[in-house]
């Protein structure tokens, strides 16, 4: 079947986090199952844009809010990611260095919704399946299904996967003007608590919902940033697949960014390796355990509560443990972090910003990978890590409860704690400290670990399942 994503993010050419992952692998091994799958996101300026040659695929106009584009969808010319990469070029709009983080966002993202659209359009045939990816294409299911331009689409399945809830996309109704013209009786279908709601819409028009684990599709229920009620009506037709990773990428043996290669039978010899080249490069302990935190210095990430509870156990746990901390986020957490630096010489370090090649050094190098999140709907990091024998220390929830089993459990190899406090997160890293004076039981939980399969092939199957119950 032919498959289109609709995705902001598809790494290696945009990526904020997971989402980027996702979209960048999910099409591959779909194609790699004998599906034709497409993607199709913004024409961001970005470095892999730049590196790469593009052919123009199509070139058509739109109107938004009284506003006439052109646009342009160019394609990449070798298909050297493993499926075709279209970008829509708008102009002024979508041709930023930024994902985002613009006062236009919302008119910049629903823009490039009416691009697809009027592309898909002008195809010839039409695709088997639209697949939408968060609020950035939350309204495509709604405009597909009710505006009067696209009734040749409606056919079309559309299915929305909820990456993270807490991100909706709101517009107010003042605005509703930019949207094409539709059946003004379906308005209840936009809205959610008085205002147009991209992420709402998309729940009540796609014909399927997915969400990245199944412990995040029942947290959405009582956890969702204002639509818990609508996931609970919803909910029989919301289904939970837990995302894979990319084993080609995210390879020790073949790591193209690590200074030693390791496998199972090796791990203990190449994680040290790894570790006394990322100590020596920024100047920390390699005899103590190295606890790593790779990823957004925001809340849902417990981020904020990150430099006091440091301070804490760097205090209470004088000389046992270092920190390598790499991310980028909250100025008041960047900042904090930072300052940090110069005050535990040997065991603290704070990398501000993102750095691909650094978090693959810091998953091989690490002893074990920090995770605190308030909110985790799949997360990758701890997959990543144990893909490298980097123990996770993780809270419970979400996807970090569905693919970590606590080291105290039968056929444990993580650790696992209840709150995102100071409390917890010490007591863990207490635990930590003892297993790693444990070199058989370490070693154990770390060979366990990296055997464990989170590669895309069973995901690919689920979501097969899912895209075959609505055609």
């Amino acid at each position: 079947m032919e498959i289109l994503h609709v995705s902001a993010e598809c790494y290696p050419m945009a990526k904020a986090g997971g989402l980027g992952d996702v979209v960048g692998a999910l099409p591959k091994y779909q194609n790699k199952a004998g599906h034709i799958a497409k993607v199709v996101m913004p024409m961001h300026r970005t470095k892999f844009l730049y590196e790469n040659k593009w052919d123009v695929d199509f070139k058509g106009y739109l109107h938004i809010g009284g506003q006439y584009y052109n646009f342009t969808i160019i394609k990449e010319a070798s298909q050297k990611l493993g499926f075709d990469l279209y970008l829509v070029d708008i102009n002024g709009l979508l041709d930023r260095d930024k994902i985002y983080g613009y006062d236009d966002d919302s008119y910049r993202y629903l823009a490039f919704q009416i691009a697809v659209l009027n592309w898909l359009s002008a195809w010839e045939h039409r695709p088997d399946i639209i697949h939408c990816h968060d609020h950035h294409s939350g309204l495509i299911p709604f405009m597909i299904k009710n505006c009067f331009d696209y009734r040749k689409l409606q056919s079309v399945p559309t299915i929305i996967t909820i990456h993270n809830a807490q991100y909706q996309g709101w517009i107010g109704w003042d605005k509703s003007y930019w949207l094409p013209a539709y059946d003004n009786w379906k308005t209840g279908e936009l809205d959610w608590n008085n205002t147009i709601n991209p992420l709402a819409s998309a729940i009540k028009c796609a014909w399927k919902v997915t969400t990245v684990s199944w412990s995040y599709l029942n947290e959405l229920k009582y956890n969702s940033n204002g639509l818990e009620a609508l996931f609970e009506y919803e909910k029989g037709k919301c289904i939970g697949i837990l995302n894979g990773i990319d084993n080609d990428v995210w390879n020790p043996e073949t790591d193209i960014y690590l200074k030693k290669h390791f496998g199972i039978d090796d791990v203990t010899e190449g994680k040290a390796l790894n570790k006394q080249s990322l100590c020596k490069q920024f100047g920390l302990n390699e005899e103590v355990p190295l606890i790593v935190f790779i990823g957004r210095l925001v809340g849902e990430k417990a981020a904020d509560i990150l430099p006091e509870t440091i301070k804490v156990i760097l205090h209470g746990m004088k000389d046992a443990v270092a920190f390598l901390i790499v991310g980028s986020g909250d100025t008041a957490v960047e900042w904090q972090l930072s300052t940090m630096n110069n005050l535990y010489p040997g065991y603290y370090k704070a990398v501000i910003g993102y750095n691909e090649a650094l978090s693959h050094e810091m998953y091989a190098g690490g002893d074990f990978l920090l995770m605190p999140s308030r909110v985790e709907p799949c997360g990758l990091n701890q997959m990543y890590a144990m893909r490298y024998g980097t123990v996770p220390m993780v809270r419970s929830t979400g996807g970090l409860q569905d693919t970590v089993t606590d080291m105290g459990d039968p056929n444990g190899f993580g650790i696992r704690f209840n709150h995102a406090s100071i409390h917890d997160i010490y007591y863990s890293v207490s635990r930590a400290v003892e297993v790693f004076k444990d070199d058989n039981h370490l070693l154990a939980m770390r060979k366990h670990m990296m055997q464990i399969n989170h590669g895309w092939d069973k995901t690919v199957d689920e979501y097969t399942a899912v895209y075959q119950s609505v055609l």
